[in-house]
């Protein structure tokens, strides 16, 4: 049995910035889509959806067919239907899992569903980022050989960050400028899993970082509802204690 994920990006940088379309060709969620699929073939089933497409790429029948959505939005946040939105609350309650990256934070769906405006301090100066593990055995940092995640250029993200006080802090990130920030936090809504993930700037290539495609998909796999392969999560050790 695969789990059935659908990647949604907003696809506007793409189409109005030549340098975003050059790091990422056919689109952030191209390359996300196919991070997924790459690392692990057999687990996934993959689609992708966009802002642009009938019902904003999300009708019904694609939203009943999804176990797993990943969320990645910027410019758009105020274009997506409220009426989509509820619908996304009510399939993440329902079981579905809800994957948000980067700047999804300000999202409506996230908001929503955090109950909180989910505000940050934020500077865009492509400084490094090291991104700490806090909780080593949590089978989304599965198979990360190091104690951290390093990004050579990065768009920082600070504290304080409002959102609820995460069920689970599996990793915090430190920049250069000296700012800390909980860059992959998990929560529960319903019967629904629900992960954000920080790094994705769409003027770097993060979404190519094999570290972080192999993060993308333990996290699909982790906030994939019962009666799809959850079991996959958990099958390798953590790498230190």
């Amino acid at each position: 049995m695969s789990i059935h994920v659908t990647v949604w990006n907003e696809f506007v940088h793409e189409k109005n910035k030549p340098e975003v379309a050059e790091i990422y060709a056919g689109g952030i969620h191209a390359t996300i889509a196919n991070g997924l699929t790459e690392t692990m073939e057999e687990v996934f089933e993959v689609r992708t959806a966009t802002l642009d497409q009938p019902e904003q790429g999300l009708p019904d029948d694609v939203l009943e067919w999804t176990d797993v959505l990943f969320w990645w939005g910027h410019a758009a946040h105020d274009q997506v239907d409220d009426a989509l939105v509820t619908r996304i609350q009510q399939r993440v309650l329902g079981g579905m899992g809800f994957v948000v990256l980067h700047s999804g934070h300000d999202s409506k769906p996230f908001k929503k569903l955090m109950g909180s405006n989910c505000q940050l301090r934020w500077r865009e100066e492509g400084e490094r980022e090291r991104l700490w593990i806090v909780d080593s055995g949590h089978p989304i940092v599965d198979g990360i050989e190091s104690e951290y995640l390093e990004l050579e250029h990065a768009e920082m993200y600070g504290e304080p960050f409002g959102i609820p006080t995460p069920d689970e802090l599996i990793m915090i990130s430190w920049f250069e400028g000296g700012e800390v920030f909980r860059s992959l936090c998990t929560w529960k809504r319903g019967k629904g899993k629900i992960v954000y993930f920080r790094p994705g700037h769409e003027t770097y290539p993060i979404y190519h970082n094999l570290d972080v495609q192999l993060i993308l998909a333990n996290s699909a796999i982790w906030a994939a509802p019962s009666g799809v392969p959850y079991e996959l999560a958990c099958r390798n050790p953590p790498r230190f204690t």
